[in-house]
């Protein structure tokens, strides 16, 4: 790989690690806040959803803002822009002042996501396309782990962690300035359609869905869940970051198996270990089988992800590839939206206990449907 190579994928990672990060504080910090003043669950649910909603917003204004600008000024751009908003949340009041705030954030990270996954997709080639997916997905789910100890240490309470999170996005775009060319995909000027690229990997985009889902219904709530459950808010966070851990450090041996074994498949499984963790959490919950609990269904929750990006790589290439980074990044937002929305209505509807049960019936048909394409794949090629 070549010097420049590197330079661009060392400019990705600062920009993935400002993405999660973000999503890593401000979810559980901004829901433990409006849980503390006793906003109803499905309000913050609708809350949550704003940054999500923001994203798939996004789709419609990142190519002629990249064309305009540049990748690398695009992202630096988005950078201050988030940690501007960010540092708005503990002077203006919740309602409604919060709901703009978040769809302004979640609009300015998605630039950043956008930019820097398809850098990534784009260089991870050959045999190991999978691994260093993984790696990726990995100080992706490390960057979101950030923010629920930031909590721990900082509380919720007044402006610190505010101020703190804004500081750490700027300093992560630091490496950003380093990027000397930022025409990384400069000959796909005619990309695909979102709807054209969908009809070819409708599974990958449900596999996405899928995993937003449940990643903004814990981000958003996990810690709510526990704090209702009876944890306090500091140890309620530190759920959060045992599901977390998961994403971070079993990525490479689901990144391992995919590259040696069917990708579907290996989506299938991590299906179904996602689903029975969820299932389990309100049984385990308050002894010490609920942090492995919570690390595994992290882990397979983003092995889907992990798989699903490099099954991407390995069939497309070239415009179709950078509308595929664009689309993950689209339904990224769509399935996020549904999850934190999902998540309040769950635990308004039926309790605290609804969250986890909820989580595991949609992976009950993540599971259904991957196991279709499987059986439709092995037809066509019969």
């Amino acid at each position: 790989m070549d010097k420049q190579r590197i330079v661009n994928l060392l400019a990705a990672v600062a920009a993935i690690t400002v993405f999660g990060f973000t999503f890593g504080l401000m979810f559980p910090l901004l829901s433990l806040i409006m849980e503390s003043q006793g906003v109803p669950s499905d309000i913050i649910g609708y809350n949550a959803a704003m940054h999500p909603l923001g994203i798939v917003l996004s789709v419609f204004a990142i190519p002629p803002v990249v064309a305009r600008f540049g990748a690398k000024r695009s992202v630096i751009g988005a950078a201050f822009v988030v940690a501007a908003v960010i540092v708005c949340y503990p002077f203006l009041p919740v309602f409604w002042w919060w709901f703009v705030l978040r769809v302004l954030q979640g609009f300015f990270v998605s630039i950043l996501f956008a930019i820097s996954e398809a850098w990534i997709v784009k260089f991870a080639e050959g045999a190991w396309r999978s691994r260093i997916l993984a790696l990726y997905t990995s100080i992706l789910a490390l960057s979101f782990g950030g923010g629920p100890v930031l909590i721990g240490f900082t509380g919720i309470e007044g402006p610190l962690p505010f101020l703190v999170g804004a500081g750490v996005l700027l300093v992560a775009t630091i490496p950003i300035f380093f990027v000397k060319d930022e025409n990384v995909d400069s000959e796909d000027e005619t990309p695909l359609s979102v709807l054209a690229f969908a009809r070819k990997a409708p599974i990958l985009l449900f596999a996405v869905g899928m995993f937003a889902i449940i990643d903004a219904a814990n981000l958003s709530f996990l810690p709510v869940y526990a704090v209702k459950k009876g944890f306090d808010q500091e140890t309620a966070a530190m759920a959060l970051t045992a599901f977390i851990i998961g994403n971070t450090v079993l990525q490479f041996p689901i990144g391992w198996c995919a590259d040696h074994f069917p990708k579907r498949i290996v989506m299938a499984v991590c299906g179904v270990i996602t689903a029975t963790a969820s299932f389990l959490v309100p049984f385990v919950f308050g002894t010490w089988a609920l942090w492995p609990a919570l690390t595994v269904m992290g882990a397979a929750s983003a092995g889907i992800y992990t798989v699903a990006l490099g099954e991407l790589g390995e069939r497309f290439s070239g415009h179709e590839l950078v509308t595929g980074t664009a689309s993950f990044s689209t339904m990224w937002g769509m399935g996020a939206l549904a999850g934190s929305l999902a998540a309040g209505w769950s635990i308004a509807g039926f309790g605290p206990d609804g969250l986890p049960f909820t989580m595991a019936a949609i992976f009950f048909v993540f599971i259904l449907a991957t196991l279709v394409s499987i059986g439709s794949s092995r037809r066509r090629t019969a």
